[in-house]
């Protein structure tokens, strides 16, 4: 019986495997697993239903599918030693990979190099803001260690995910030991929170804002529904007081009356004191806001949000061809003007017509109405 099973590997990569046994291998065990081409060596990270559920829900699941690849047995000692080599020379590759970037002139930053465990694979990871072309990188590579080399572009925060490291905090990086997914930021949850807005403060080692802002947005947004909104005049025992501030994590709230004294009370006194007087409480209603839309200032996916895709441009235009509605119709031609004289009313309505009297389907003659058409609509002059 086939078992799910979560592995680990360098840099925080992790991948999911088939365990082809009864009972899975125990958390923190090494295993040697199906690679490209080959094997590599990793520690087990999960196992069962926390591994079925993780499989789901992170960014390196596969939706809740079976992996095709499998965890071939377990790790000997000499597979453990092989493993310690290895990785001694991912810092030697890594160097020779920046010394030929430098060679060739190319803008990119080699973040981390990683042999494959059987040295069949080179795996080296970098950062760009723009486009490289590294054809030339790759043979220059391939011919210096004889193996298959393989160039990774990751962002700014994959970089600090992989690499890791200590926060301002003083604890591990959220998005290397437990965040799920990374996420962008903005200024938009800083504001929420009444957070200092420069970008200094509340940046992190990638240079991007911290990822603690943002999972830490639904608490200040949901708390601060309870309270009234700051700035708002509110009538209490003490007559009219505007609201200064509010203080989410002690429940007080700062009131300055007239008098230009302020005074500092709980949450509670203040809906009792509201009670009493009869007052409703005046808490900010409706749903919570969304999530503000965000706008990086460096695009990783190389597309622009407010630049229009020749994808959805070519979807548009086929829908015009085939009868769609326009979204500006053009205007129908206003009513000629109205007069009592009979041969002016004919005239106009000749020369609003086209062709003239061509395509009239019966009539008079005489200029009247033509056969099967709306009655309801008014006559062109009050002796027609």
């Amino acid at each position: 019986m086939s078992q799910l099973v979560e592995i680990a590997f360098k840099g925080n990569r992790k991948e999911f495997f088939l365990w082809e046994s009864e009972e899975a291998p125990p958390v923190k065990t090494a295993v040697i697993v199906d690679a490209d081409r080959g094997e590599d060596f990793g520690h087990v990270h999960s196992t069962g239903e926390l591994a079925q559920t993780r499989n789901k829900k992170v960014a390196h699941g596969l939706g809740g599918n079976l992996p095709s690849q499998k965890a071939r047995r377990l790790a000997t000692e000499a597979d453990v030693r092989q493993h310690k080599a290895t990785r001694g020379d991912d810092d030697e590759a890594r160097k020779k990979a920046i010394e030929r970037v430098r060679a060739n002139s190319l803008v990119m930053k080699v973040t981390d190099a990683e042999w494959q465990w059987d040295r069949k694979k080179l795996t080296l990871y970098f950062t760009a803001e723009k486009r490289v072309d590294f054809r030339t990188l790759v043979r220059e590579l391939a011919s210096m260690f004889r193996t298959r080399i393989e160039l990774k572009q990751i962002g700014v925060r994959d970089e600090a995910k992989r690499l890791d490291g200590y926060g301002r905090c003083g604890r591990q990086y959220c998005s290397s030991s437990w965040l799920p997914e990374l996420r962008p930021v903005n200024l938009g949850v800083a504001k929420d929170q009444k957070l200092s807005l420069n970008p200094s403060q509340i940046s992190g080692a990638c240079g991007r804002l911290m990822c603690c802002l943002r999972y830490e947005h639904e608490f200040y947004v949901t708390t601060r529904r309870r309270f009234p909104k700051e700035g708002k005049s509110i009538r209490t025992a003490k007559g009219e007081e505007r609201v200064i501030s509010n203080d989410l994590f002690r429940e007080r709230v700062t009131l300055r009356g007239d008098e230009g004294e302020p005074r500092t009370i709980t949450l509670a006194e203040l809906r009792a004191e509201l009670d009493e007087l009869g007052i409703p409480f005046p808490a900010p209603g409706g749903p919570p806001p969304k999530m503000p839309a965000v706008v990086e200032p460096e695009h990783e996916h190389g597309i622009d949000e407010d630049e229009e895709t020749p994808e959805l441009v070519a979807a548009a235009e086929p829908e015009e061809s085939v009868g769609a509605p326009l979204a500006n119709p053009p205007r129908r031609p206003a009513a000629a003007p109205q007069s009592d004289d009979p041969a002016s009313a004919r005239r106009g309505r000749r020369r609003g017509r086209r062709g003239g009297r061509r395509g009239r389907h019966g009539g008079d003659g005489q200029g009247g109405p033509p056969s099967g058409s709306n009655p309801q609509s008014p006559p062109s002059s009050p002796n027609a």
